[in-house]
């Protein structure tokens, strides 16, 4: 089979992580988190004097970004990717609560998008990838041979989302998560820089009455449709 490159895009908490991770695990492709890009990029900066608490050095960090190259490596004892920041494993400094509250204002600058698009790009020259995140069939791969645009209602998204939550044993009210999946759908979609959109040629994945089993057997049909 040719291989080639599946661009998942979608709105938050509708799963997409998850399932372009299963989705690259099972054909064996490499996944690509472009999230955890971001969050590498704002570890840089928490690291090296980039925030004055909240407040980012833009000047600094523009000239800094060329020294921040990020990779992904296989970690054979969770079978997933494990995050790179220069040579250096930052999977787990990556997903703390200092680097989720600063990650938004650093993704929304324009150069910091530029350098990791093209990061991104190199990164999708051999094929054999699956990338998730809010522009990757729009700006980062528009001619990947399978794009997914995944979506679901904001209520069902909040419902997994604060069952999840509940499950973690956390306090988690429904309104509020409601509240927040819906803001976050906003942002997304209007930012001047990548608002989130569906390609023109992306395939629609409402999940919001799917099983996990039906959506691995959508997701395998249009694969193999493609991939042959």
């Amino acid at each position: 089979m040719k291989k080639i490159v599946i661009a998942v895009d979608g709105f938050s908490s509708c799963g997409k992580s998850t399932m372009a991770k299963d989705l690259a695990r099972e054909i064996g492709y490499i996944y690509i988190d472009s999230g955890a890009m971001y969050r590498a990029v704002t570890l840089y900066g928490i690291e090296n004097g980039i925030f004055n608490g909240d407040v980012i050095d833009v000047e600094k960090l523009r000239n800094e970004i060329k020294n921040i190259h990020i990779s992904f490596r296989l970690n054979p004892e969770t079978g997933r990717p494990d995050t790179y920041l220069n040579g250096m494993n930052v999977e787990n400094k990556i997903r703390t609560m200092e680097v989720s509250s600063k990650v938004s204002p650093i993704s929304a600058l324009n150069f910091v998008r530029e350098a990791m698009v093209a990061q991104q790009q190199a990164m999708g020259k051999e094929k054999g990838i699956v990338m998730d995140g809010r522009d990757i069939g729009t700006t980062v791969f528009p001619n990947a041979e399978l794009k997914i645009f995944v979506t679901a209602t904001p209520e069902i998204r909040a419902q997994r989302r604060y069952e999840e939550l509940k499950a973690k044993g956390q306090e988690a009210s429904f309104d509020e998560i409601l509240e927040n999946v819906k803001q976050r759908d906003y942002i997304d979609q209007n930012r001047d820089v990548s608002p989130l959109r569906k390609a023109k040629d992306a395939l629609l994945l409402d999940n919001t009455n799917l099983t996990i089993e039906q959506q691995k057997e959508w997701l395998f049909e249009n694969f193999n449709k493609v991939g042959k």
